[in-house]
């Protein structure tokens, strides 16, 4: 582990004074004459448990618990020293609840690197998608009240499909901006971790030779679940009739939970190939190991998460919406009467304007949970907060990183 995002997995060699953990070999104490002190059952050192005696003092009667003369209430903190938390996170493992509280304080922390990073992001993508859905999503046809049901579903497709065609340089855009902003901020939380500033010049130039490889990782893993999803889909829509839907919906419906379970095993790989400057392939193997065992408790963080951040995205779309809708009021009525297929430009820039707030907001969120999780997973497996303590300079464990080189 260094002081840099960079890190690397633990388990490099001790030093002298080390044990192999990353904690240095406790020291007996000497005396005035230079030699360690020798303690005996009947005085031991100060510091150190003493041997019980044959008598026993009196204790006060217990006040009405059950527990008889003179115990103690259980107590499981009880000689287990606070950790270390030199940044937004204690270092040892984490509960949900502080994955998230670490992603919120990381936002509060360094907001104007954060925010300097995802309004901007937000900003490029909304304007993005305000001119896609004005001018490249073309004009669908107007639905027939005479049209026969298969007629109706047809004109339904044909709507849907060229809304896509339409919004495909706009998601194309949006996919770019959120691995610009995710790569940036992983810099920025892996910092946070440590408790030390970073600035958007110094994100940048860690992140920036590594986001050719992220956008690899991203669509590798954007076609991987393309293609378990057209694999389960494929049988049905070939056999065609009855059977094919049939067929369809439960291939559609397996192939999401498999498509789901990949992208949790591989819901890691993102930090690992950012902070340990791993290759695309290595990186989804990192995760999957990091994964491995606890697929369901990434899962339900990730989902809460997710769930959390559709929340709030609501609670801000919503006002924006109806604003929208009351200052471009012709424009939304045409559009619900048939006689316009596009919204105006005032509802366009107040909900674009709502998307910016919210991106900007949920973005870190997002990244820090992610990121998170990925610590939490080295704690738990490789003691990564003995590395992280000695990065951030904490007294007692070891020499920082720079240290050894400056004295090697």
């Amino acid at each position: 582990m260094n002081d840099t995002p960079g890190w690397t997995s633990p388990g490099s060699a001790p030093s002298d004074d080390q044990n192999g953990s990353g904690i240095p070999r406790p020291t007996a104490p000497s005396d005035a004459n230079g030699s360690a002190p020798q303690w005996s059952k009947d005085q031991p050192p100060a510091g150190q448990w003493s041997p019980p005696t044959g008598q026993t003092p009196p204790q006060a009667p217990d006040q009405g618990q059950g527990r008889g003369w003179g115990a103690p209430p259980p107590n499981p903190q009880w000689g287990r020293p606070p950790a270390a938390k030199p940044g937004v996170i204690p270092l040892r493992p984490l509960g949900m609840g502080e994955i998230l509280d670490g992603s919120v304080k990381t936002l509060r922390a360094y907001w104007r690197t954060v925010l300097a990073i995802t309004v901007t992001v937000a900003v490029i993508s909304q304007i993005a998608d305000i001119l896609a859905q004005r001018y490249l999503v073309p004009e669908a046809p107007a639905p027939s009240a005479d049209a026969t049901p298969a007629e109706a579903l047809e004109q339904s497709l044909e709507a849907a499909q060229s809304s896509l065609i339409g919004l495909g340089p706009a998601l194309l855009v949006t996919l770019m901006a959120s691995l610009f902003s995710a790569a940036l901020l992983t810099v920025v939380i892996s910092r946070a971790v440590l408790g030390r500033p970073v600035s958007l010049g110094s994100a940048w130039q860690e992140a920036r030779p590594r986001l050719l490889q992220l956008v690899g990782l991203t669509l590798l893993l954007a076609a991987l679940s393309a293609g378990v999803v057209l694999v389960g889909l494929l049988p049905g829509l070939l056999i065609g009739g009855s059977a094919g839907v049939a067929l369809t919906l439960l291939g559609g419906l397996g192939s999401l939970v498999a498509a789901v379970w990949l992208m949790i095993r591989f819901s890691l790989a993102s930090p690992a190939l950012m902070l340990e400057r791993r290759g695309v392939i290595q990186s989804l193997k990192r995760s999957a190991k990091l994964v491995q065992g606890a697929w369901w408790r990434i899962f339900g963080i990730t989902l809460l998460t997710q769930l959390l951040i559709f929340l709030f995205a609501m609670i801000i779309a919503i006002p924006f919406t109806i604003l929208g809708i009351a200052v471009d009021g012709d424009g939304f009525s045409g559009l619900l009467e048939g006689s316009s297929t596009t919204f105006g430009w005032s509802f366009l820039i107040i909900t674009g304007i709502g998307g910016v707030i919210t991106s900007a907001i949920t973005y870190p969120i997002s990244a820090g949970v992610t990121v998170l999780l990925y610590v939490d997973q080295r704690i738990r497996r490789e003691a990564l907060d003995l590395e992280l303590a000695r990065a951030a300079g904490l007294p007692g464990y070891g020499p920082t990183p720079g240290d050894q080189t400056a004295g090697g």
